[in-house]
C-alpha cells in the first residue's frame, strides 16, 4: 500500500468553514443552556443543542486489531458538528476525519501504511419527547453517509440509517439509554443490504460535573455474507470543565473477531 494524499478540498477544511459560518449565525445565548453530548458512548443523546446553537464534538481515536496473521492500528479524528435549526431539530455533519492505518503481516514481516479522509455523513436529529414519569426522553436520528472520502476509504453509494433513542432517569443518579436502529449499505459485490443497529448504556452521575458509564454497542448487525456483526463492551466517562466545555474518554473491548480488539478515544466538546 502507498500513502494516499488528501484532496485539496478535505473534510477538515470543509468542517472548519462550516464551523466558522455557523458560529457567525449563532446568537448570544443564556448561560444556563449547558452542553449535552452524543459522545463518547455509542448511544446518542435524545437531546438537541437548541435553536441557533452550534456544538462541536471532536476527538482522537485509536483502534488496534491483532491476530496470528495480521496486526493493524488505525488512528482517526472523529468529529461531529451539530447546529440547532429549532428548539427540537438539529442539523448534523459527522465524519471519522483524517484516518491513518498501519498494517503488519507477522508471517512475512511486511509492513504498510495508508492515510486519507473518511466519508462524511449528513443528518437530522429530532427531539420527539421529554421524559415524563416512567416515559423516556425520545429522539430520532436520520443520517446518510456520502461517498465523499479519499478513494481508498470511500464507501459505495449513499448509505442511509435511522436510529431511535430512549433515555430513562433511574434512582441514585443512574440513567439508562437504549438505541435500536437500522441502516442500508452495499456489500463487496455491490448488492444493497439492510443491517441492524443497537446500543444500551447505563450511566452514573458521580458528581455535579463527572459522569461514568458502561455500554454494550453493536453498530453493525448482519449476516456473515454482509460483513457480520460488530460488537463492543465499552467503559468511559466525561467531565464538564464549564457548563459548555467537556472532556471525555472511552475504552472499548471487541467482543468478536470482526471488531477491533481494543479501541481508545479521548475527546473535547464545546458549545457556542
Amino acid at each position: 500500500m502507498h500513502h494516499i494524499a488528501i484532496p485539496s478540498l478535505s473534510l477538515s477544511r470543509l468542517a472548519g468553514a462550516v464551523t466558522i459560518a455557523l458560529a457567525a449565525l449563532a446568537p448570544a445565548c443564556a448561560a444556563d443552556e449547558g452542553i449535552v453530548t452524543d459522545r463518547p458512548d455509542f448511544v446518542e443523546s435524545s437531546n438537541v443543542v437548541g435553536l441557533g446553537r452550534l456544538q462541536v464534538e471532536t476527538s482522537v481515536a485509536i483502534d488496534r486489531s491483532r491476530s496470528t496473521t495480521l496486526r493493524e492500528r488505525v488512528l482517526s479524528t472523529p468529529t461531529l458538528l451539530r447546529y440547532g435549526i429549532s428548539d427540537t431539530v438539529e442539523l448534523r455533519v459527522e465524519s471519522d476525519g483524517r484516518v491513518a492505518t498501519r498494517t503488519h503481516l507477522p508471517a512475512s514481516g511486511e509492513r504498510s501504511s495508508e492515510a486519507g479522509s473518511a466519508d462524511a455523513a449528513l443528518g437530522l436529529k429530532w427531539h420527539l419527547a421529554d421524559a415524563v414519569g416512567a416515559n423516556p426522553s425520545l429522539g430520532v436520528l436520520v443520517h446518510v453517509d456520502t461517498p465523499s472520502g479519499s478513494r481508498a476509504l470511500r464507501g459505495e453509494k449513499w448509505r442511509p440509517s435511522l436510529r431511535v433513542v430512549g433515555e430513562w432517569e433511574l434512582p441514585n443518579d443512574m440513567s439508562l439509554g437504549l438505541m435500536p436502529g437500522a441502516g442500508s449499505d452495499t456489500d463487496d459485490l455491490g448488492r444493497r443490504y439492510t443491517y441492524g443497529i443497537f446500543g444500551a448504556v447505563l450511566g452514573k452521575q458521580l458528581t455535579d460535573r463527572l459522569r461514568g458509564f458502561v455500554e454494550i454497542a453493536a453498530p453493525h448487525v448482519a449476516r456473515s455474507s454482509h460483513g457480520g456483526t460488530q460488537a463492543t463492551f465499552d467503559i468511559g466517562g466525561a467531565y464538564l470543565i464549564t457548563d459548555t466545555l467537556q472532556v471525555d474518554t472511552m475504552l472499548a473491548r471487541g467482543l468478536n473477531s470482526r471488531t477491533p480488539d481494543l479501541s481508545l478515544t479521548v475527546g473535547l466538546s464545546f458549545k457556542l
